[in-house]
């Protein structure tokens, strides 16, 4: 192992191996071992209810038994579809624990998504909540495709009594029960057995433990199989990470990205149960519920994407808040720009890092060290195990040298098993033992990686290249830009045009020709946005992610 094949590793943080060999274990077993080990910490606190960690085994336990006791066994799909509650990590390690895979739903889905996915991954039982709303999206596919079962979780009985009142008070019309036939059953019924039922034996490295579904940005979103090896290793990786300079069994960690996710699924539910931390869950993002919590339950890291670092940081009474408790953010699920990284840090005096990951690598791959050398625009170093290298994107083998531009691949034992049914999609991705990203980016000398773009985002504009996200870069750095998108859009002689969306400050103005003028005197004249577009909000997925497909399916449809 040389330092010029791994630049990284001169780099390294101290205290942190490179070079560990991690075995895959059943992935319940991260809430197991916490739970031996911390009985009486506070694992979740929703609205402040609180629920420890040998509370929350035991529920897992029952609600395993009884998904046994109707017919789940090793291999059965068990859906997800429903907002962060502690419902959702009761079931989650439930399913893993009663033998069968996760399949984790968006509960935002159109019907023709919920269709799609149901077919694919031929979900048999489906947990979701008692909200009409959510329910009346899975009411047409019960008996008539594979899913045979809903579980009904009591959503208003995660809540503490004074606040469960108000919401029943609020939301009466929007509350069902559990209909009474065969194809539902209460979660409070599965909770009733009073006998545990052993887990199936499980080969951690081949058996399913989750069907993570990718965005479908570059087509039909397709069902990523992530081992429990896979899941359960990237915990213990961002727990070398993460939690190298933390305290287990100490930190509180505030979740509003939602768990349905992989990004939150890994680094705000499987990493903070494994590490024993309070998880302060939040449902939906709702800035003065943040800013509240922040302030009054003093969390210590808060995981997010960088619309959200965006939105506190443009909050009009954040001076209201002492958001001081903060130690340690992580920014995944698209670029942080370095205006909005800067801007929080020296809000908050927290450290915030962008990491990187995707939905095939369970998701995390690299992050910025949380002390020492956090290069700003970077998406940092190797997880400890992981490789990274950067590949000539035409011939697909080629290793390139430092600072070329090219295709980044990954390596290493978070890497999916493969993408369900389709064989031939997973040989286009995994290739010669990498997983091949679809990310232009290069590693500089001391074996941090930076982003450039979407292999399929770049931009032919009058013969030069041009990468959307350092256009964006450039955007943000004016005080009068909130939030910013960048597209290509055809055009008959220059190949290309570059349109830019942007979202102003409160209180701010700016005209497209001001935009121009500031950009020109930063970056080559092929790169300037040839149109602006002032909007009032930007598409964002559940997680807060701009949508920029939609942005160019919108200028698709308004010119035919």
């Amino acid at each position: 192992m040389q330092n010029d094949q791994y630049p990284w590793l001169a780099h390294y943080p101290k205290n942190i191996s490179w070079a560990e060999t991690f075995f895959g274990r059943p992935l319940y077993t991260l809430l197991d071992d916490t739970a031996a080990k911390y009985p009486h910490n506070i694992a979740l606190d929703f609205y402040g209810k609180e629920y420890t960690y040998a509370k929350l085994l035991e529920m897992v336990n029952r609600i395993a038994r009884g998904l046994q006791d109707i017919g789940v066994k090793k291999g059965t799909r068990v859906g997800m579809f429903m907002p962060n509650c502690p419902q959702f990590v009761m079931a989650y390690y439930a399913i893993l624990k009663a033998g069968g895979t996760v399949v984790n739903f968006n509960p935002l889905y159109s019907k023709h998504e919920i269709e799609h996915q149901l077919k694919d991954a031929h979900v048999e039982i489906m947990f979701t909540v008692n909200l009409r709303l959510t329910y009346a999206k899975l009411k047409p596919f019960i008996g008539v495709s594979s899913l045979r079962k809903i579980v009904m979780c009591q959503f208003q009985e995660a809540m503490p009594m004074a606040r469960r009142a108000l919401f029943v008070a609020a939301k009466q019309k929007d509350i069902l029960n559990a209909p009474k036939d065969s194809y539902h059953v209460a979660l409070n019924d599965l909770l009733e057995t009073t006998e545990i039922g052993d887990p199936p034996n499980v080969l951690p490295d081949s058996a399913p433990a989750v069907l993570q579904y990718t965005g479908g940005t570059t087509g039909v979103p397709k069902g990523a199989v992530l081992t429990h090896s896979n899941l359960y290793i990237n915990a213990l990786q961002c727990k070398r990470w993460i939690g190298a300079d933390l305290v287990e069994g100490k930190e509180t960690l505030l979740a509003i990205i939602p768990f349905f996710h992989v990004f939150a699924m890994t680094v705000a539910m499987n990493f903070a149960i494994g590490e024993g931390y309070r998880i302060i869950i939040h449902p939906k993002f709702d800035l003065k519920h943040v800013l509240g919590d922040i302030d009054a339950k003093k969390p210590t890291l808060m995981p997010g994407v960088s619309t959200l670092y965006a939105t506190i940081n443009n909050a009009p009474t954040l001076k209201k808040y002492d958001l001081s408790s903060l130690k340690r953010c992580i920014s995944g699920g698209g670029p942080l720009p370095v205006e909005v990284k800067d801007k929080f840090e020296q809000l908050t005096g927290c450290i915030l890092v962008e990491g990187y990951g995707l939905t095939e690598t369970s998701p995390v791959v690299t992050c910025n060290p949380l002390y020492g050398n956090n290069k700003r625009g970077s998406i940092g170093l190797p997880l400890p195990g992981t490789i990274l290298e950067v590949i000539d994107k035409d011939d697909k083998r080629t290793p390139l040298k430092v600072g070329e531009i090219g295709e980044i691949c990954i390596r290493g034992p978070q890497v999916m098993q493969g993408y369900l049914d389709k064989p031939e999609e997973t040989d286009n991705v995994i290739r010669n033992g990498r997983l091949h990203t679809g990310d232009l980016g290069y590693m500089d000398g001391e074996g941090y990686f930076f982003i450039v773009d979407r292999l399929k985002e770049m931009l032919k504009v009058s013969g030069y290249n041009v990468y959307p996200r350092n256009v964006e870069e450039e955007i943000y750095s004016h005080p009068a830009v909130a939030e910013c998108a960048v597209i290509g859009l055809e055009h008959p002689t220059r190949g290309q045009m570059i349109k830019a969306y942007l979202v102003l400050k409160e209180g701010k103005s700016l005209t497209g020709g001001e935009l121009k003028d500031f950009l020109k005197t930063r970056m080559p004249a092929y790169s300037v946005p040839h149109e602006v577009e002032f909007r009032a909000e930007l598409p964002k997925s559940a997680i807060g992610k701009i949508l920029k497909k939609e942005l160019v399916a919108e200028e698709k449809a308004k010119h035919g």
